[in-house]
């Protein structure tokens, strides 16, 4: 199988978002850090498990909130190796999708919830994680794009 440059591209940026997702969920959870990173300009680090979806949705509904994340993972992965008209930023927005998924549908897969930790000091804001980060990203990439075409 010959694997074209943007998708080695999109291969190496859904495992660096992985990657860093998993790490800084192991550290924040296994490090106790709360208390050392509470006052940030920005941000605070506060270790929450969410056992629900976005927003706390579906809270202790895991079995479920693991399907829906194999489900989309296996999609998602289908339409970037299998769609050719995708053009460069639908697939990069697909890639940060997949790798938040995978990172967020490990995390209900091992430990039965999702750690978040990155608390916006300046908004009231659920408390996130890195896969929630790449998720949006991915999201806000595909409808700029889309209001792109449609201009």
């Amino acid at each position: 199988m010959n694997i074209s440059r943007n998708s080695k591209a999109n291969i190496i940026l859904i495992f660096t978002i992985l990657i860093f997702d998993q790490i800084t969920k192991y550290i924040v959870s296994n490090y106790q850090i709360n208390s050392k990173f509470n006052n940030l300009y920005l941000f605070s680090i506060d270790f929450v498990k969410n056992e629900g979806a976005a927003f706390n949705l579906f809270s202790n509904n895991t079995f479920f909130l693991s399907l829906i994340s194999i489900f989309s993972s296996i999609i998602i992965s289908l339409l970037l190796i299998y769609n050719r008209n995708l053009n460069v930023i639908d697939r990069y927005g697909l890639s940060f999708i997949l790798a938040g998924s995978i990172g967020n549908g490990i995390d209900r897969v091992i430990n039965g919830y999702v750690v978040d930790f990155i608390n916006l000091n300046f908004i009231s804001f659920p408390v996130f994680n890195i896969a929630d980060l790449s998720i949006n990203i991915g999201f806000f990439l595909i409808l700029y794009n889309l209001i792109i075409k449609t201009k």
